[in-house]
């Protein structure tokens, strides 16, 4: 069996011209987040112990509604909160565009600008998603696209006649461009995250819907429900730490 085989299922959109295609071996899987409890991060070598996750190089938007929203919500951010909060109004704000005129999130020694660090009284973690859990609001709606998507990644194709493929499926290291084949560590290439006790398309249900909407995802998860996930092809993750 080759290592990196997935199984996949494809649904007509009911109201558009569309496919969608989903990775079922992922959306199946037990992965979850495991930040602060094993992620070794995105650097060249294990760093653990910097606790920062793949939030070393800042955040790049999608566009600039992107960063409004990021910004609206930073604005409500207090100094118990957000441990850099200081040091963002000392350079005039927590974006920047940089030499290649991308909008990112500024980077401040060596990772994102709203990322806690060691040692902060709330502990280490972003201070969108802290100040979101208090609020009790989603911390999908208050991060940048990229952060609560991650590692979902929703690709479109349109052909000549303007019909639309959408696929749903994990973001891999070749999704990073140059930079993610040089990762000491990935998470979903790693068998310490695939742990959890309920499959992807339950517990990132809320990221799911935000990206596919909510009558397509009830398609996924009617299916799933139906077919059973026992003869699923588990996640090469997975078999990896089976073999």
């Amino acid at each position: 069996m080759p290592d990196e085989l997935h199984e996949w299922v494809s649904f007509e959109d009911p109201d558009e011209q569309r496919t969608w295609v989903f990775d079922l071996t992922y959306l199946t899987s037990s992965w979850r987040c495991i930040f602060g409890d094993g992620c070794q991060g995105v650097l060249t070598g294990p760093a653990e112990d910097l606790v920062q996750g793949c939030c070393s190089y800042g955040a790049h938007f999608v566009d600039e509604e992107d960063e409004a929203t990021t910004l609206a919500y930073a604005e409500r951010l207090t100094a118990e909160q957000w441990q850099l909060k200081a040091v963002s109004e000392r350079k005039g704000g927590p974006t920047k565009r940089n030499k290649e005129g991308e909008l990112k999130s500024r980077v401040v020694d060596g990772a994102c600008i709203f990322l806690n660090r060691p040692g902060f009284a709330k502990g280490p973690g972003c201070a969108l998603h802290v100040a979101a859990v208090e609020a009790g609001e989603r911390p999908l709606d208050w991060k940048p696209d990229v952060c609560w998507q991650l590692p979902l990644r929703l690709e479109e194709h349109t052909d000549d006649n303007g019909y639309v493929t959408s696929t749903l499926r994990e973001w891999k290291r070749r999704d990073w461009g140059e930079g993610g084949e040089e990762f000491h560590w990935w998470c979903t290439d790693s068998p310490e995250a695939f742990v959890d006790h309920d499959p992807v398309y339950v517990t990132n249900r809320d990221e799911i819907v935000e990206m596919v909407g909510e009558p397509v995802y009830d398609l996924l998860a009617a299916y799933v429900a139906a077919r059973g996930t026992e003869r699923l092809l588990p996640h090469p993750a997975v078999r990896q730490k089976a073999r």
